[in-house]
């Protein structure tokens, strides 16, 4: 589904990116893990299009094709999606507006306000959210969790074949981090053959949820470990100091 070869990528005249490579295939789960700063943001924004960053040698291929120079409205209505760590407000369009504009444009064609209703009200209840949620202006006065499962929603109706999660788990709470955690199950439960996830974060707390099969550690722009669950293990008994060059630590 997603195969980054030897990524190098440069913000302006600063190196982000130092030779990343990684492999996603349909179905998976893939978490990528790191300290502020590492490049996992980066990453995220450099697969979905994000022209702030200029790729210098490597290739991002999705379903078999190059798309390094694809811009990043053709690559969503692909099938990439990208939930955003903090997702804008905007005023004066409201929630089921914002969904019905984007799966029309997903799908190339016009869909009904009656179908995305009924889908909506459907998730608006399993992620325990009232039905006046759907009139509300897109993230306006939204809380932390209820903008995340926004994300989840939009996840949901859209269904992307590549769903990348960009701290999702920032500025939850318990409870909030329970409920988009298992939205998030019960999507790839639907849709498990055919997406692929990639999810980023600082912490442990959410793959409790998750369970991850594959799990990457990003340090100064390349990948210094990847393994299973053990490995989040590791870095939250241990921190990610020990992933850093001896130089480095020093």
């Amino acid at each position: 589904m997603l195969e980054v070869d030897d990524l190098w990528v440069e913000a302006g005249a600063t190196p982000i990116l130092r030779g990343l490579s990684l492999t996603i295939y349909p179905g998976e789960l893939h978490v990528v893990m790191g300290p502020n700063g590492s490049g996992k943001s980066s990453f995220a924004n450099v697969v979905m299009g994000n022209p702030a960053y200029q790729i210098r040698r490597g290739a991002v291929r999705y379903q078999g094709v190059d798309i390094s120079q694809l811009p990043v409205d053709e690559r969503a209505k692909a099938g990439i999606f990208l939930a955003f760590q903090d997702p804008q407000a905007i005023s004066g369009v409201s929630v089921v507006q914002f969904l019905r504009q984007a799966l029309a444009a997903r799908r190339g064609e016009e869909v009904s306000v009656l179908e995305v209703r009924f889908a909506l009200q459907e998730w608006l209840e399993r992620l325990g959210l009232d039905p006046s949620f759907a009139q509300r202006h897109l993230n306006e006065g939204f809380s932390g969790g209820e903008r995340k499962r926004n994300e989840v929603i939009q996840l949901a109706l859209l269904e992307p074949t590549l769903a990348i999660l960009d701290e999702t788990d920032s500025g939850l709470d318990v409870d909030a981090l329970r409920i988009v955690a298992e939205g998030l199950n019960l999507v790839r439960s639907h849709r498990r053959d055919t997406m692929a996830t990639l999810v980023i974060t600082h912490y442990q707390r959410i793959l409790a949820y998750l369970q991850p099969s594959h799990i990457h550690i990003l340090v100064d722009g390349v990948i210094v470990a990847s393994g299973g669950p053990e490995l989040a293990e590791r870095v939250e008994r241990e921190g990610y100091q020990q992933f850093r060059p001896r130089e480095a630590v020093s």
